[in-house]
C-alpha cells in the first residue's frame, strides 16, 4: 500500500482501506449517506445554537446598544457608534454590527434580532468546514469536522452571543475553503477571493484577521500548480484584493474630518489607524494599550507560555481535542514527508496545522488584553485536523504503526477529558470515569483490530469517537442551556484553578438587559486583578429599574442624548431600555478623550443631555485625575444637585447648578 495518497486524486479520495488491508466501499464521496449525514449535522448544531438563545438578553449589551444605534441611524451604522447620536464608536471596526443592525431594522431591536445571526454564523461555519475538509479527505473527514467544531465549547459560545467573533472564524474559514480551490485548480480568483474573505475579516476584528495569512500564503507557495513565479505574482495579487477589501473603510474613516464622523473609540487620538495599530494592535502582544484595563505588560491578563492553552481558564473553553490535534498533525505531515509538491494530503495538514499552530502561538504569548473566548479561532483548525487525521490513519492502517498511533491520540484525549472534566468537580462527576474508561476500551479495541473481524475496527472507531467528544460535547451543552452576558462570558461549568491557570469561570450575575432570567455566567473581572475605578462596573451592563426608565422618557425627544455615563456598558443598559441615546462618555473603559470637558460643558449649555448618571463606575485606565471622564465627573457632583432613582444617583443637568433638588 503506497504511504501517501496520490496527489491527483485526493479531491476525490481513493478506496479507503480497512484494517488489515481489507477494502470497503470504493467511492464514498457521493454514498447515500453522505447528504442525510451533513443535513443531520446542520440541524443538530442549528438546534444547539438556537435552542433558548433569547435567555441570554443583550449578550454583550456594549455591542447590542451599537446594533440599535445602527438600526436607527446609518451615519452610525457605517461608523459602529455606540449611539445613534455619533458620539463614539465601538473599540473595532464594525462588520459584525452591521450584520446585526441590519437585522434588528428588518424584525426591530430584540435579543432574538441580534443574536440568531450569530447562530446561523454558527451553521453556516459547520458547513463551510465540512465542504472544505470533504474536497481533499472525504466526507466523513468533512463530517467529523464539522461536529468536533461544531461542540468545542467556546465555539457555542461565541456562535450564541453577539462579540465579533462569530463574523470572524466564519470569514476566516470562507478563506481557508478558498485556498483550498485556489491549490486544485491555480485559478488567479480563487487567492483574490482568499485576501477578500480575510480582508472582511479584518473589518469584523481588525489584526486577529491576519493571522492565517502567513499560512494559506506558505500554503500556495508549496502546493500551488503553476510554476514559482507565477505563484508569486498571484499572491500579491491575493494580498492587494486583501489589502483593498480591509483598507477602503480605513482610508474612508481616516479621510473623513472628525468634526463629520464619531470619535474612534478605543483611540487616544481620535484615529482607526491608531486604533488599529495601538490599543487592537501591537499593545495586545506587549502589553502597552494605552486606555487598557486591568492588564499590565507581563502577563497582567493570565500567565504567557506554551501551556496557557491548557490552563484552567482555556483548557475546557478549546482544549479537549488539542493533544490529538498536534498527534495527528505529526502523523500527516510524517505520513507525507516524501509525497509531491503539489499533494494535496500534505497541504491540508499544513493549512490547519499552520492555523493552529500561528494562532494559538499568538495567543499564548500575548501580554495585552486577552480572553478565553478569543480561543474560538482555533476551534475550525483543531475540528479539522481531528477529522482529516483520522481519515488518514484509516487509510494507512495496514501500516504496522497506523493502530499504535490511533490508540494512542484516543488514549491521550481520554485522559486529557478526564482531567479537564475533574476540574468541573460538581459537574457530571461519573462522565469523567466513563470517558477514561471508554477511551481506554476503544484504544485497545484499535490496537487489537488487526488481528480481529473488521466489524471490531468499526465498533473501536466509533466509541473512540463518542469518548473523545463527550467531554466537550457536555460542556457544550451546559453552555448553550445558561445565560451568559458582559464583556468576559466563558464556556461550560466552573471551573476550580489548576497549576496551569487561575480559574476560568469570572465572577457574575444577571446578563444585562435580561432582569429575571436567573443565574447567568457573566464577565467579571479578568484574572490579573481590578482595574482603577473597579472593574466589573464596566464590564457589565447597566439593568435600569422601572423608575430610572421613566425618568429618562420623560421629554426625552426634547434632548439629543436622553443622559450621559461614564462608560459604554454602563450607558447601554440605559439606551437599550428606553430606545433613546445615552452618551458614554470615554467609550468602553471610560479612559478615552471624548468628550473633554469642554466640548461636554458646551453640550450642557445646549442644552442637548438631560441626565447624567453617577454611581460607582468610574473610569478605568490612565490617571483618574488627568481623565476626561473623571474631569467630567467631579464638575457635575460639584455643579450639579444630585438625586436617587432606583439606587442610582442622577444629576439634571438642565436644573440650574447648585438648586436644591
Amino acid at each position: 500500500m503506497s504511504s501517501t495518497l496520490p496527489a491527483a486524486s485526493v479531491g476525490r479520495p481513493p478506496p479507503d482501506p480497512a484494517p488489515g488491508g481489507r477494502r470497503l466501499r470504493a467511492r464514498t464521496d457521493h454514498a447515500p449517506w453522505v447528504h442525510p449525514a451533513l443535513l443531520a449535522l446542520l440541524l443538530a448544531t442549528a438546534v444547539l445554537y438556537l435552542w433558548g438563545l433569547g435567555a441570554s438578553g443583550w449578550a454583550n449589551s456594549f455591542y447590542a446598544a451599537a446594533a440599535q444605534a445602527g438600526s436607527q441611524d446609518w451615519t452610525a451604522f457605517f461608523f459602529g457608534s455606540s449611539d445613534a447620536a455619533n458620539s463614539i464608536t465601538v473599540d473595532k471596526t464594525p462588520a459584525s454590527l452591521w450584520v446585526m443592525a441590519l437585522s434588528a431594522r428588518l424584525f426591530g431591536v430584540n435579543a432574538w434580532s441580534i443574536l440568531v445571526p450569530q447562530a446561523l454564523m454558527g451553521v453556516a461555519t459547520a458547513g463551510l468546514l465540512f465542504a472544505t475538509v470533504r474536497r481533499w479527505y472525504g466526507p466523513a473527514a468533512g463530517l467529523i469536522a464539522g461536529a468536533a467544531t461544531a461542540l468545542t465549547p467556546v465555539a457555542v459560545l461565541m456562535f450564541r452571543f453577539n462579540n465579533p467573533d462569530a463574523l470572524l472564524v466564519l470569514l476566516m474559514v470562507a478563506g481557508a475553503y478558498a485556498i483550498v480551490r485556489a491549490v486544485e485548480s491555480g485559478a488567479t480568483k480563487w487567492l483574490v477571493w482568499a485576501g477578500v474573505f480575510v480582508g472582511f475579516g479584518f473589518l469584523a476584528k481588525m489584526l486577529q484577521a491576519l493571522l492565517v495569512v502567513p499560512v494559506f500564503a506558505l500554503v500556495y507557495l508549496i502546493a500551488g500548480p503553476p510554476k514559482l513565479g507565477r505563484r508569486i505574482l498571484q499572491l500579491l495579487l491575493a494580498g492587494v484584493a486583501l489589502v483593498v477589501s480591509a483598507g477602503w473603510y480605513v482610508a474612508v474613516v481616516e479621510l473623513v474630518p472628525a468634526s463629520a464622523r464619531p470619535y474612534i473609540g478605543g483611540s487616544q487620538h481620535n484615529s482607526l489607524l491608531e486604533l488599529t495599530l495601538g490599543y487592537n494592535g501591537l499593545g495586545r502582544l506587549s502589553g502597552e494599550e494605552t486606555g487598557s484595563v486591568g492588564g499590565r505588560p507581563g502577563g497582567g491578563w493570565g500567565e504567557t507560555g506554551w501551556t496557557r492553552m491548557f490552563d484552567a481558564a482555556q483548557g475546557g473553553q478549546v482544549a479537549w481535542l488539542l493533544p490529538a490535534a498536534l498527534i495527528l498533525l505529526a502523523v500527516g505531515l510524517a505520513v507525507t514527508a516524501r509525497a509531491a509538491r503539489t499533494d494535496r494530503t500534505r497541504a491540508g495538514f499544513v493549512l490547519w496545522g499552520g492555523w493552529l499552530l500561528i494562532t494559538a502561538g499568538v495567543f499564548s504569548f500575548m501580554a495585552g488584553i486577552f480572553h478565553a473566548y478569543y480561543t474560538v479561532a482555533l476551534a475550525p483548525a483543531l475540528g479539522a485536523l481531528a477529522g482529516m487525521g483520522a481519515v488518514t490513519l484509516w487509510r494507512q492502517w495496514g501500516r504496522a504503526w497506523a493502530a499504535p498511533a490511533a490508540a494512542a491520540g484516543v488514549m491521550v484525549t481520554a485522559w486529557w477529558s478526564y482531567e479537564l472534566l475533574g476540574r468541573s468537580g460538581d459537574f457530571l462527576p461519573w462522565l469523567r470515569w466513563v470517558v477514561l474508561l471508554g477511551g481506554l476500551l476503544a484504544a485497545l479495541g484499535l490496537l487489537a483490530s488487526r488481528w480481529l473481524p473488521v466489524r471490531v475496527a468499526w465498533v473501536s472507531a466509533a466509541l473512540a469517537l463518542a469518548m473523545v467528544l463527550a467531554g466537550p460535547g457536555a460542556y457544550a451543552m451546559d453552555t448553550a442551556a445558561t445565560p451568559h452576558g458582559g464583556s468576559i462570558p466563558s464556556a461550560g461549568p466552573s471551573v476550580t484553578a489548576g497549576s496551569g491557570g487561575r480559574g476560568g469561570r469570572f465572577p457574575g450575575g444577571m446578563p444585562p438587559g435580561a432582569p429575571g432570567l436567573g443565574t447567568a455566567r457573566n464577565g467579571g473581572a479578568p484574572p490579573g486583578g481590578m482595574g482603577r475605578g473597579g472593574m466589573g462596573g464596566l464590564l457589565n451592563g447597566s439593568t435600569p429599574g422601572a423608575d430610572m426608565v421613566e425618568l429618562l422618557r420623560r421629554e426625552a425627544a426634547s434632548y439629543t442624548w436622553v443622559a450621559a455615563a461614564i462608560g459604554s456598558q454602563n450607558a447601554s443598559g440605559y439606551q437599550l431600555a428606553t430606545g433613546d441615546q445615552v452618551m458614554p462618555i470615554g467609550g468602553f473603559n471610560g479612559s478615552d478623550p471624548s468628550p473633554t470637558l469642554a466640548q461636554f460643558q458646551q453640550y450642557v449649555a445646549d442644552k442637548r443631555i438631560h441626565y447624567f448618571i453617577g454611581g460607582d463606575r468610574g473610569p478605568m485606565g490612565g490617571n483618574d485625575g488627568d481623565n476626561a471622564a473623571s474631569q467630567i465627573s467631579a464638575w457635575v457632583t460639584a455643579t450639579f444637585p444630585a438625586t436617587a432613582v432606583d439606587g442610582v444617583t442622577v444629576y439634571d443637568l438642565t436644573s440650574s447648578p447648585g438648586a436644591t433638588p
